[in-house]
């Protein structure tokens, strides 16, 4: 399990009947009274789920969303989904289904936003910089689920430029017809890593995991030296139809 305070990557080993969701259930009841806000669990390893398991889900996003948070599942094979469909589990609860993600269409040249505002990020404030992002978002047209998302991955990408930004972190959230981007810059040394790549693991195995969450969140996330100057660009992308 990948996880920190906001965020955690839970996956579900095997089936998730009614032997396998009590040890599940413990995991996710203990992330949650930890304070942690936003669960995806990974069915990569689940072709079935029976009536505990929906009963699981059912109850443990009900949990969260108490606790003002937000639960999904993702890599959802065929069979599980058409049982999640027919429970109605996927009116009200975000599941992906497995398989490629669709591409992101490359953004014109010359487009340009409707709107776009830029935040300078204060290392000693956080809180407030992420609820201006939040509010900004909100504006889009994007549901609460996607905004909270959306908000959550650019708060990963703050914190990344904090630590290694120098001091001059910005964050600027621009709203196109069919995308919302968020682009977060830092004054560092400057870092680049292909769209599918990942820093290579530490010790820990702390490296990259804000990067491989931030992923699961947007649909789209690059990571570029700045064009002029030193420093880094993280974008971070979501479709406004997605």
């Amino acid at each position: 399990m990948n996880g920190e305070t906001n965020i955690a990557l839970v996956p579900v080993n095997g089936d998730l009947d009614v032997t396998t969701t009590p040890a599940l259930r413990r995991t996710i009841d203990r992330l949650v009274r930890s304070g942690c806000k936003r669960i995806i669990l990974n069915m990569a390893d689940a072709e079935y789920i029976d009536s505990a398991g929906i009963g699981l889900v059912l109850g443990e996003t009900r949990l969260i969303h108490e606790r003002g948070g937000l639960l999904s599942l993702t890599n959802v094979c065929e069979r599980v989904f058409r049982s999640l469909s027919l429970a109605r589990i996927v009116d009200f609860v975000p599941v992906s289904v497995a398989g490629p993600r669709p591409s992101v269409p490359r953004l014109e040249a010359s487009a340009q936003p409707l709107w776009q505002t830029s935040l300078r990020i204060d290392p000693d404030d956080l809180h407030e910089t992420r609820g201006s992002v939040e509010r900004l978002l909100s504006r889009m047209g994007l549901s609460q689920d996607a905004v909270f998302d959306l908000t959550l991955a650019t708060g990963e990408a703050i914190g990344n430029a904090v630590d290694h930004g120098e001091g001059c972190s910005v964050v600027t959230v621009s709203c196109y017809p069919d995308r919302a981007i968020v682009d977060v810059t830092d004054c560092g040394c400057g870092f680049e890593l292909g769209e599918c790549e990942l820093p290579e693991a530490s010790a820990d195995g702390e490296r990259g995991r804000g990067i491989a969450l931030m992923r699961l969140l947007a649909d789209s996330v690059t990571i570029e030296r700045k064009p002029s100057g030193t420093g880094t660009l993280v974008r971070i992308v979501k479709l406004l139809n997605g």
